[in-house]
């Protein structure tokens, strides 16, 4: 079945002082995927940009640079975007139920550019403490499957989610010694787990419908951006994992980006001219459903002029 959404993210600066300029770099674009049809996208900003620009990075995904060239108190930055779902991405795939190791083999074997995602990366170092906790899993002969679903268990029960009790930087060794988090922190943990064992994993954000459906309960994460991770199978597809609500293979989320982690993907972030300047920010997400009557707005991509490629 395919589920048409209207998707809004805002994200409004204050500042207590004058701001001469600012430049910024935006991931705020749904991938085009086989499952994820993207109809429209738009970015505005309150000041206008004295200069924007688009490029896809080295991870495919859709990023927009730009600059606030006036003096500005504050800044809204309001990304809205209409794209339709299809089921069956990042599912269980027959690769998926081979043993472990041979996934972990094949990566190594081929020497593809997806052997980045199963080294350390800035905001995932693998420990000691790593390799303890992702042992008792990663048991000889067990399927992908099969150790992917119980780390993805043992994380949604092993952690607290408590929003505010670690920060962007927060490192996975204190996230396991705290055993509280949100779900950057889970996802991050997932991901030094099956990388320890030589498997190819990334890094991914996206969103989950703020109101679910009559008689549903409401994903933890909702209101803001979220993340996950993507295990590679043995046949190449992936296989999405979100220990955030014990999910293998969610139907429901909304792909942003994906990247080795969090900084390869924050949604903003950028470098202010300013003299001594604190702020304050605050960020709005908003994902619903809306009628599907079969046509696309006819504006196309605000952002992309109609930037039409599948990938994923």
């Amino acid at each position: 079945m395919s589920i048409r959404y209207r998707l809004r993210h805002e994200t409004s600066y204050r500042y207590d002082n004058e701001v001469a300029l600012a430049h910024n770099r935006a991931v705020l674009t749904p991938r085009p995927l086989r499952h994820q049809r993207l109809l429209h996208h738009e970015l505005h900003t309150v000041p206008d940009t004295g200069y924007r620009d688009h490029v896809a990075d080295a991870f495919g995904n859709r990023v927009t640079s730009f600059s606030i060239e006036r003096p500005h108190r504050e800044l809204s930055i309001v990304a809205t975007s209409e794209l339709v779902l299809d089921g069956g991405h990042g599912q269980l795939s027959l690769g998926g139920v081979q043993p472990w190791e041979l996934c972990a083999e094949q990566v190594r074997r081929e020497r593809s550019a997806e052997r980045v995602y199963c080294h350390e990366s800035p905001m995932v170092r693998i420990d000691a403490a790593v390799a303890a906790y992702a042992a008792p899993t990663f048991r000889a002969g067990r399927s992908l499957a099969e150790v992917a679903s119980e780390l993805t268990s043992r994380i949604y029960h092993d952690f607290a989610y408590r929003p505010g009790s670690t920060a962007i930087g927060t490192e996975v060794r204190e996230v396991l010694e705290r055993r509280t988090g949100v779900c950057q922190d889970f996802a991050h943990v997932a991901l030094a787990c099956l990388r320890s064992v030589g498997l190819a994993a990334r890094y991914v954000s996206g969103f989950l419908e703020t109101r679910p459906p009559a008689g549903q309960e409401k994903l933890v994460g909702a209101d803001a951006s979220h993340a996950w991770v993507s295990v590679r199978q043995l046949d190449g597809t992936w296989l999405d994992l979100d220990p955030t609500n014990d999910l293998v293979g969610p139907t429901s989320h909304v792909t942003l980006a994906w990247g080795r982690d969090y900084s390869d993907v924050a949604p903003l972030s950028g470098v202010i001219f300013a003299g001594r300047v604190s702020s304050s920010m605050r960020v709005a997400v908003d994902l619903t459903r809306i009628p599907d009557d079969g046509t696309a707005p006819a504006s196309g991509f605000g952002g992309y002029g109609g930037y039409t490629g599948v990938d994923g």
